[in-house]
């Protein structure tokens, strides 16, 4: 048996076994997970990359292999988490732009094309390491280009590539001394052997539960390495605290004034931070970065479009609950309350709506208690909520005037380790844990996060339930009313027009940043409409956009 031709159709059901592997193996990658820092998610978030390329192809099944490598690469982009999702994508965005005019390819092919990945891989990251999934990837190509010299069957070319690949994973703690001190195999290239043997059992016609590993066991990961891996590393070391991911969808008024470049992108952003992965096309930028100041990264990308797709994650916090577990799979006889670990602080807020509650999340909360203008939570729902949080400092932020007693009444019960910030809002709730500052005392940061409440104006379109009449404005119900600040100032038959006069009371020359938080009652149309119109009134300003999901408002504005 042999293969001397490959055509989209093959290749795309190499790609779907390819990703159905490392979906079966991610919790054996995730255990292996140490650099850059030892946040155990590197299988999940491969096989969340390659699960998002794998769905574009079935979705665009072509003869031309081209085509299909097109789709790979466009799903892999959209989908990649991660620094070792990023840097998967990459690798196949290469290979697919080397062969996207192809209708079939040779094993020559196959093998120029991944070493067109491994270049594409190499000059997205910023500061390439090598005993990682790079060096796997880079040795793996080599060898496939030296065999195509003299070999035309891919299936021998990907016999071969993929024994290359597994000696490569194995000599990764020689290059890269924190898996040698674990005793480990770097977790982006294991992830990557499993791909490609997910590619060999295809070319072989096997079924996904006939391949056999060809990675030894000694490489795998034991409880009592697992718990090694990342207590290697101290929580207080990670010096770049905060996972950053985002898209820039690239809007042509502010490239006008800000011409796109990838390298100097790349260039400025690496001051930020490390662990910096850039990729590009003609309509996105996605960032891959791990920063102290986040904010100040999405403010730079905010230069060049809208941000879209953004996730943050405090890796210290990742790292301490790691250790915790760890903790408790040494001493299973210990209760789990008794045992659980205590964080230095913990973060609650209120919010009414799922997209608005995900971006407390995203931006460091660590519990969210659903509430809001009608449904206030109770006292004891906060104090619940502080004793879920298990933490030596509590911060709360009620982001509502009439939950500001609740929150003070529960920090009282609990005792002076919490502390009330009286965001009286979302935006003034946002505004304040961006101003957060992991590594400092409850007193500074109450300071600080009281003191960010007065760098953002809020505005809110909602409806009447009733005829009335407030200061002086007449008000009939189901108008749309814009509220600045807590106060009425304006109402509107329509809910755009509500927003836009709203806006037009409140928007000023010293705006930088507007941010629209859209609730369930607007449609995509209605908001994008919306959106066009307000870039076209404010030059000036970078406009953000999210979907809050919350009833009641149709729009929230944060004008900072």
């Amino acid at each position: 048996m042999s293969v001397k031709v490959l055509n989209g159709k093959r290749f795309a059901q190499m790609i779907i076994q390819g990703a159905n592997h490392l979906s079966n193996n991610a919790k054996t990658v995730d255990a292996l997970n140490v650099f850059p820092v030892p946040d155990g998610d590197t299988g999940t978030n491969m096989n969340l990359s390659i699960t998002s390329g794998a769905k574009e192809v079935k979705n665009n099944v072509s003869e031309h292999i081209g085509s299909v490598g097109s789709a790979l690469a466009k799903g892999l982009l959209m989908g990649a988490r991660g620094n070792s999702g990023v840097i998967l994508s990459q690798l196949f965005r290469g290979f697919s732009k080397h062969i996207e005019s192809k209708e079939t390819i040779t094993s020559k092919d196959f093998a120029h094309a991944l070493e067109a990945g491994v270049q594409t891989a190499y000059k997205a990251v910023m500061k390439p390491v090598e005993g990682t999934i790079l060096t796997v990837a880079k040795d793996a190509a080599k060898k496939a280009v030296a065999v195509a010299k003299n070999e035309d069957d891919i299936i021998v070319l990907m016999e071969e590539t993929l024994k290359e690949a597994n000696a490569s994973l194995k000599r990764t703690p020689d290059l890269l001394p924190v898996l040698k001190e674990v005793g480990v195999v770097d977790s982006g290239g294991q992830g990557l052997v499993y791909i490609y043997e997910g590619f060999l059992a295809e070319l072989k016609g096997q079924r996904i539960e006939d391949i056999v590993p060809t990675t030894s066991m000694n490489q795998l990961v034991s409880a009592e390495h697992h718990k090694n891996v990342h207590a290697a590393i101290n929580t207080e070391d990670i010096e770049f605290g905060y996972c950053t991911e985002f898209m820039v969808k690239f809007e042509a008024d502010k490239l006008k004034a800000n011409p796109f470049t990838e390298d100097k992108f790349r260039n400025d952003l690496s001051q930020h931070g490390d662990s910096l992965l850039v990729i590009a096309d003609d309509e996105i930028v996605k960032v891959h970065i791990h920063a102290e100041q986040p904010g100040d990264v999405l403010t730079y990308g905010q230069r060049y479009g809208s941000l879209i797709n953004m996730k943050i994650e405090n890796m210290r916090e990742q790292h301490s609950n790691l250790l915790f577990e760890e903790d408790e799979y040494a001493a299973p006889t210990v209760a789990p309350q008794a045992n659980k670990k205590r964080e230095k602080f913990g973060i609650i807020t209120v919010a009414m709506g799922e997209g608005i509650a995900e971006l407390f999340k995203s931006i460091g909360a660590k519990a969210v208690i659903e509430g809001g203008q009608t449904m206030n939570p109770s006292t004891e729902d906060i104090l619940k909520a502080i004793e879920e949080v298990n933490a030596d400092n509590v911060i709360i932020l009620p982001n509502n005037s009439n939950i500001i007693m609740a929150a003070k009444q529960a920090a009282e019960v609990a005792g002076n380790h919490v502390a009330v910030i009286e965001s009286k809002t979302v935006p003034q709730g946002m505004a304040a844990i961006l101003a957060f500052n992991p590594t400092g005392e409850l007193a500074d940061n109450k300071e600080a996060m009281k003191e960010a409440l007065t760098s953002v104006k809020t505005g809110q379109v909602t409806f009447a339930v009733r005829d009335t009449n407030i200061d002086g404005i007449e008000i009939q119900k189901n108008d749309f009313m814009g509220i600045a600040d807590g106060k009425i100032v304006i109402t509107s038959k329509d809910k755009k027009q509500a927003a836009k006069d709203l806006l037009h009371t409140m928007m000023d020359d010293d705006a930088e940043i507007l941010t629209v938080i859209y609730g369930e009652d607007v449609s995509q149309e209605e908001v994008d409409e919306l959106v066009e119109e307000l870039e076209q009134a404010y030059p000036d300003a970078e406009v953000e956009v999210h979907n809050g999901k919350q009833p009641l408002y149709s729009y929230i504005f944060s004008i900072e």
